[in-house]
């Protein structure tokens, strides 16, 4: 599973196992046993916030994978760091998962 972009919001939601919609519902009944991946995107003062760097770090302690944000000029009009990857990286990095997951999958 995918989840770009992954905001503040939602962040804190799945941190703390709040299911109230259903994106939030079908991460809480995801099997950990398959990769997840999330793409935080938010305002670089939400970014920076010690709560976020706690809740990303929940988010890795289930086993969830960080595609970290990048810093450039924000919906909000910043110049900062909290925009979501590139599409490419995230492409990237999801098939690098992929490929990691159907090859210990087969093993």
């Amino acid at each position: 599973m995918l989840v770009a972009p992954l905001d503040a919001n939602t962040l804190g939601k799945v941190a703390s196992g709040i299911c109230d919609n259903l994106l939030t519902c079908v991460i809480r009944a995801w099997d950990r046993s398959k990769p997840l991946l999330f793409c935080p995107a938010m305002n670089t003062a939400m970014w920076e916030h010690p709560i976020t760097e706690q809740q990303v770090g929940q988010l890795k302690a289930f086993g969830y994978i960080e595609i970290p944000c990048v810093a450039k000029k924000l919906v909000c009009g910043d110049q900062g760091l909290g925009a979501m990857a590139e599409v490419g990286t995230i492409v990237d990095k999801v098939k690098e998962v992929l490929s990691q997951h159907g090859s210990s999958q087969r093993s």
